[in-house]
């Protein structure tokens, strides 16, 4: 039977254009002007905070990605002068609640991304709710609303239809999607990219560790070299993200030596024409299809992956908002 991963894979083209249509105007005026923005998400929600926070440096913003965790308790000193911005599909995370009502306390701007049940009076609502564990159309549709806030805070390349385009590029990796392209590995998978392909690489191992279960680790090009490839051997897989994007080629070298020491190595290849934030969709949509992929060799059930005592509430709740009076 096919996934619900599966299903919504396929959903996110139309996501994404629905999203290139909306009217954020509203949101993005609170925005401008802003001192500084400050872009705050939990997992795969943390990677949209950091690829919005280019998006937005393009359009000429002092802006910074953070996870909710690392925000809320270790993050900068707040003035009302600058934004807030909360990534939460559900709404529920613990941390992005408490970040949220961190940022309403110091008097700053405040905007949200969720999905349709959140909740939340001041967000940009994209989808409804996943129907999977191993979310996918609430990350990419969020990345598209992050480009259409951008557009109209002054970033080029990311405006409807550049957004159009990218959604054509998301239905032609779907249709084109060759299955047993990138072999599983027999232990390890690494994933390796430059700048915002090192985003998308971590995306793809969350999701491959999630769908699949296949221990996966995503990594920027640097960190990669300075220790991190010590482990892989001849049982385990690197996978290069785009190489042909990193202008100083180091993700290629890194190949390059991989394969020097007997790691089998694959290359998922880039978008031309895109922006560089958009060319992550395509991208991001063709590792989604791999971990589904995955998933169905291993016979891992990619929709419910948290379970036992990593699915245990008060695990999740730690670093909640207190109740009054604790």
């Amino acid at each position: 039977m096919t996934s619900a991963l599966h299903r919504t894979i396929h959903t996110q083209a139309d996501a994404i254009e629905a999203m290139a249509g909306a009217d954020l105007a509203e949101p993005a005026r609170r925005l401008r002007d802003a001192r500084r923005v400050l872009l705050v998400g939990t997992g795969t929600s943390r990677h949209a905070a950091d690829l919005g926070a280019l998006l937005l440096r393009d359009a000429g913003l002092d802006a910074y990605g953070f996870a909710a965790e690392q925000f809320v308790t270790w993050g900068p000193a707040l003035r009302p002068d600058d934004a807030v911005v909360v990534i939460s599909h559900t709404g529920r995370t613990a941390y992005s609640r408490r970040a949220r009502e961190v940022a309403r306390s110091a008097g700053c701007r405040l905007l949200s991304i969720t999905g349709e049940r959140a909740g939340w009076p001041e967000a940009i609502v994209t989808v409804g709710p996943e129907e999977s564990e191993t979310y996918t159309v609430s990350y990419t549709a969020c990345l598209a609303a992050l480009a259409n806030l951008a557009h109209r805070l002054g970033c080029p390349d990311v405006g409807p239809a550049d957004l159009t385009r990218a959604a054509r590029h998301v239905r032609a990796v779907c249709a084109t999607h060759e299955p047993g392209a990138v072999p599983a590995p027999e232990r390890a998978l690494g994933l390796v990219g430059a700048g915002p392909y090192a985003v998308t690489a971590a995306e793809g191992a969350l999701k491959i560790r999630e769908a699949a279960g296949v221990l996966a680790e995503g990594f920027d090009a640097e960190r990669l070299l300075h220790g991190a490839a010590v482990p892989y051997g001849p049982r385990d897989r690197l996978l290069l993200v785009a190489p042909d994007s990193d202008a100083d080629g180091l993700v290629a070298a890194i190949g390059d030596a991989a394969a020097a020491e007997g790691v089998p190595v694959s290359v998922v290849p880039g978008v031309a024409g895109l922006h560089p934030v958009l060319a992550q969709l395509p991208v991001t949509v063709g590792l989604q299809l791999l971990a589904d992929e995955l998933a169905e060799v291993n016979r891992h059930d990619p929709d419910q992956v948290i379970v036992g005592a990593w699915a245990e509430e008060s695990l999740w709740e730690r670093g909640a908002v207190p109740s009054p009076g604790h």
